[in-house]
């Protein structure tokens, strides 16, 4: 049986990530290394799971240099960039890029708003093209144009903003958005994970 371990960056409620996926919560560091794949949720801060996950990191970098599969969700996909305006502190800075706060918008952009599919990935089989997520955020990612795998438009304000909403780069994954309270198309979604 896979073993697919969660991470906890130490903020936040990862139940409904763990049923969804049947993985186990942990921070061992002997977990990590014996994962098939590697979850990383974000509720909270940048600064406080950049902190909490330091010691982490060089073995997060080493399970995805062996090609394991990895999903970043939320705080978790902004975790694998460089920096943040929210806060202090270093991302694991696996791809190249920033995570910027929406200027001149009502934040967070909540609720459910679909998501503009706009390259083939593993993640989204049988998933199509404007089907809605959850999202919860403040802070969006800015990154080079070839690992987006898919953007969503926040109105606000008489305001659009077109965001990355999912980026791929190998067997790593992120989604801005919330795969675990986004009913069918979520519960799809990390399950087409589980079957990396």
């Amino acid at each position: 049986m896979q073993k697919i371990v969660i991470l906890n960056g130490g903020v936040g409620n990862f139940s409904n990530v763990q049923k969804a996926i049947n993985g186990i919560i942990s921070n061992n560091i002997e977990d990590i290394k014996t994962a098939d794949k590697l979850i990383l949720p974000g509720v909270g801060s940048f600064g406080a799971v950049s902190k909490n996950i330091s010691h982490l990191k060089e073995y997060i970098l080493e399970h995805i240099d062996k090609n394991k599969p990895f999903l970043g969700i939320c705080l978790g996909m902004q975790m694998l960039f460089e920096s943040s305006e929210e806060d202090e502190g270093e991302g694991l800075s696996y791809l190249p890029g920033k995570v910027v706060k929406f200027k001149n918008m009502k934040v967070p952009h909540i609720g459910w708003n679909d998501v503009e599919i706009i390259k083939e990935s593993p993640i989204f089989k049988g998933i199509s093209s404007e089907s809605f997520f959850y999202f919860v955020h403040s802070y969006y990612v800015v990154t080079e144009e070839k690992f987006v795998i898919s953007y969503t438009n926040y109105e606000s304000k008489g305001n659009i903003c077109k965001f990355v909403s999912s980026i791929q780069k190998g067997y790593v994954f992120g989604v801005q958005f919330h795969p675990e309270k986004s009913s069918e198309n979520g519960i799809k979604l990390l399950d087409n994970f589980k079957k990396l």
